[in-house]
């Protein structure tokens, strides 16, 4: 009796290890079957994430701080018009554009940059930004800095790429708009050319001519014939701008000018369609500069990852009369292993990150990189939902659209303060961030009239900064997640312009969902 027992218990066992094995089975077939199945696409903007919003809003006010020139329809009380003679030894009006940081510089190379990034983000998350009454403001504030560079752009070889003695600016802490020092201006030309800054000037003017091409046809076609007469000069006479110009480099040092022109060539591409510019990038060039297969950081210096993610838009989306072309797949490929690289859980996931979870590459503004692979992220997460592309491959792992999205918002909300100093990098968001943030005007009050060095004064003052300089990110924290919060501290504290197209374009990816566009014509 007992021995019929212990079988029939023995049998229910085995049956229910069966069963088991069997469910299990199935459970793993349709979780396999749903990891190769898309994510729908998404439609029209979405609801609207409050915290995004609210981080869109002030940050885009840090463009406004930055302006030179006569100011119009000024927001900011504190600031007023200055630099209103910037050009006049060369006959020109150099007067807008923007101050670089916490200084009173025009460096060429990184407004540039920020010129591209931010016609990037305009063209790709208009939309959304539109949703929260941001776009106006991101266009006008890309006007700015094009009608600059329009007018640094004289002749077809002759571009001025600096606006002011770094040495001698340095030397003065005062208020922009009380400025007497004289403002040299630095050129590029046949005698002394200038690759990078000539071609990242090309990209810059070929996206903004995309951003204007409907609200303001003859803007765009002036914007994309500069464009080709500087990508022209860039090709047509290659040489480092920081060799032939030494002083610049103190600042902003170029290791190299190839992924500049293929940066301009694929904006070029986009811009007119003209297949010569895709071959450019895709060709010999790309063999040469792309380094495609070896992960970079995108940067104002370093343009590969970039450009490695807005052509993958071509093969994604299936652009007409690009199919078969092997430097387009090696573009998307060499996009993937970026990808790769910061997905926290891939094999060759980056091991440079805090314990917080920032990626982080530099000491000096530590924030550019991983806010710039951040938005690189959001982007590919986009293409691959429009496009129906389930996943990316990491060695024996998959991820999908949605495993970038997350890596993105965890880097965007390390900034707004999600860190172990509970802080927010972005001035103005939040309780608690910077008060001691390194920037001249910010820290000098609006009446105070000084001059070259008696304001020193206010660089030195244990007091917070009597003006806020919102919408600036500053350099960030070091790799143990210190911060120090002090006016002197310019490694960590000083805001650039350029981080601000980057954070733009960041929490404009994540203000609310929408499918990508699928060409920016």
């Amino acid at each position: 009796k007992s021995g019929g027992c212990l079988g029939w218990l023995l049998a229910i066992v085995i049956l229910a290890l069966v069963v088991g094995a069997i469910v299990y089975a199935v459970k793993q077939k349709i979780d396999h079957a749903n990891d190769n199945k898309p994510s729908p696409v998404p439609g029209p903007p979405g609801a609207i994430d409050k915290k995004y919003a609210d981080a869109l809003k002030i940050a885009m006010q840090f463009f406004d701080i930055q302006k030179s020139g006569k100011l119009v329809n000024n927001k900011i009380s504190w600031r007023g018009d200055s630099g209103l003679k910037d050009g006049n030894e060369a006959n020109l009006d150099l007067s807008k554009g923007m101050y670089d940081a916490g200084d009173h510089m025009k460096f060429g190379f990184p407004m540039a940059f920020t010129a591209t990034v931010l016609s990037w983000a305009i063209l790709e998350y208009g939309d959304q930004m539109a949703a929260v009454n941001q776009l106006e403001p991101a266009q006008q504030s890309l006007k700015w800095i094009t009608d600059f560079l329009i007018n640094a752009h004289p002749k077809d070889n002759v571009l001025y790429i600096q606006v002011g003695d770094p040495d001698l600016d340095h030397k003065c802490w005062e208020r922009p708009e009380n400025m007497k020092e004289k403002r040299p201006l630095t050129q590029v030309n046949i005698t002394v050319p200038g690759t990078e800054v000539a071609a990242e000037t090309a990209a810059a003017m070929a996206s903004a001519s995309l951003v204007f091409k409907t609200s303001n046809s003859a803007y765009s076609s002036t914007l994309l014939k500069h464009a080709k007469q500087l990508f022209n000069f860039a090709d047509k006479y290659p040489a480092s701008y920081s060799e032939n110009i030494p002083e610049v480099a103190t600042y902003y040092n170029s290791t190299g000018y190839g992924d500049e022109l293929l940066w301009a060539a694929s904006w070029l591409y986009h811009a007119t369609g003209d297949r010569s510019y895709l071959d450019y990038a895709t060709g010999e060039n790309g063999k040469q500069f792309a380094s495609w297969g070896s992960p970079t950081w995108f940067s104002w210096d370093n343009k590969n990852a970039g450009t490695q993610v807005l052509l993958s838009r071509l093969s994604l989306f299936g652009a007409k009369g690009v199919s078969g072309n092997s430097g387009l797949r090696n573009y998307r490929s060499s996009a993937e292993g970026v990808m790769c690289g910061l997905l926290p859980k891939s094999p060759s996931a980056t091991s440079s990150r805090t314990d917080g979870g920032l990626v982080w590459i530099s000491e000096w503004n530590a924030l550019q990189h991983p806010v710039a692979s951040a938005f690189l992220a959001a982007l590919y997460s986009d293409y691959m939902l429009t496009s129906q592309t389930a996943k990316i491959t990491c060695g024996d792992h998959s991820f999908k659209p949605s495993d970038l999205r997350k890596f993105a918002k965890s880097q965007a909300d390390y900034v707004l303060g999600k860190n172990p100093l509970k802080m927010s990098f972005l001035v103005g968001y939040g309780d608690k961030y910077p008060q001691y943030v390194h920037h001249r005007g910010a820290s000098i009050p609006a009446d105070a009239t000084t001059g070259c060095t008696d304001g020193f004064k206010w660089l030195d003052s244990t007091e917070p900064n009597p003006n806020v300089a919102v919408g600036g990110l500053v350099g960030g924290p070091f790799l143990n997640e210190t911060y120090i919060d002090s006016r002197n501290n310019s490694m960590q504290a000083e805001p650039t312009t350029y981080n601000s197209a980057l954070i733009v374009g960041l929490i404009s990816s994540l203000v609310t969902t929408s499918s990508a566009v699928k060409s920016f014509t």
